[in-house]
């Protein structure tokens, strides 16, 4: 088969996590609720961020950018999979394959960078305080989130140049949940060898290269707050503890699926699932449970919700007594 895509597989066969009935009940209620609560936290961050006018800063205005972009690292293959999970053959389209696999790294690339981004912010908070709200502008975060997102397109469209013309004609049995690059490759109809190679080494080298970045940045940002002993530098020190948690949840399953090189398919399969459900749930935890200010933020908004819901109410009950 050579030149062009001669491919007679038109859909994907999802072998899934389970076969087990009662462990797919199990599995269904789990995932709808971490599902539900990511969604409710991520969505809940951002619209406290942008109703509450003293959260109006670059740290707020990137963590609400996260949050946003966490919203759609769970919804790439996390309702299919739930939906799949009462379905007995689950099936993908080639397109919807193609479709997933560049979602899921488009995001992907850009919340790598921007993390990046979140730590040149903390570092020049920390560093530069003086200089912060100059150098940290607002067209300055708008830049460095362009940024983010041209890479994380840049990387997705790269991985998909690879893979898109490559000739299927059996077997389309997927052992996973979803559509990813290395599995997909598999299924070729050709030597793949040197593709798969390309293709990991393109995702390796990203989430290699962005974590150590993080790794070093973060440790000199730590020794330059070691020097300080004042309040601030207790704050920043909880504001860094959070972001190398995230950090850390982050990279951790990316690493091993794309980076270690011996196959381990059912850890593959449980790291897939804490990328697509616990981390992005993680993410809002960490930063509201380690931050005062998100936390008393959040209090005056659902305050300001309540306060809205009892004058419609009373309002809408003097009206009938009025009748």
């Amino acid at each position: 088969m050579d030149g062009g895509n001669y491919s007679v597989v038109s859909e994907f066969l999802l072998l899934g996590l389970t076969s087990s009935w009662k462990f797919q009940i199990l599995l269904f209620l789990f995932f709808t609720i971490f599902y539900i609560a990511s969604m409710l936290g991520n969505l809940l961050i951002v619209l406290t961020i942008i109703s509450e006018h003293h959260l109006h800063s670059p740290m707020y205005f990137l963590l609400a950018n996260l949050s946003f972009i966490d919203t759609g690292v769970s919804s790439i293959a996390t309702p299919k999979m739930i939906y799949d999970l009462f379905r007995k053959h689950k099936t993908i389209s080639f397109k919807g394959c193609i479709t997933q696999m560049f979602f899921i790294h488009t995001v992907g690339g850009t919340e790598m960078v921007l993390l990046i981004v979140m730590a040149y912010d903390r570092y020049v908070a920390i560093c530069k305080p003086l200089h912060y709200l100059t150098i940290m502008s607002l067209r300055m975060c708008t830049f460095l989130l362009t940024v983010a997102w041209t890479i994380g397109l840049i990387h997705s469209v790269a991985q998909l140049a690879f893979v898109v013309n490559l000739p299927f004609c059996g077997p389309n049995k997927m052992d996973s949940f979803y559509c990813d690059f290395p599995r997909f490759i598999k299924l070729a109809c050709t030597d793949t060898y040197r593709l798969e190679f390309l293709v990991t080494a393109n995702s390796g080298f990203i989430s290699m290269g962005t974590f150590f970045i993080l790794i070093a940045s973060y440790i000199f940002i730590l020794v330059t707050v070691r020097k300080h002993s004042s309040g601030s530098s207790s704050k920043a020190l909880s504001t860094l503890s959070a972001h190398i948690t995230v950090v850390i949840f982050f990279f951790g399953p990316c690493i091993i699926v794309y980076v270690w090189p011996f196959p381990t398919l059912p850890i593959d399969k449980f790291l897939a699932i804490f990328d697509a459900i616990i981390t992005p749930l993680m993410n809002p935890i960490i930063y509201t449970f380690r931050n005062k200010e998100m936390k008393v933020a959040m209090k005056r908004l659902f305050g300001k919700v309540l306060s809205v819901r009892k004058s419609s109410f009373m309002h809408n009950l003097r009206n009938s007594d009025s009748c």
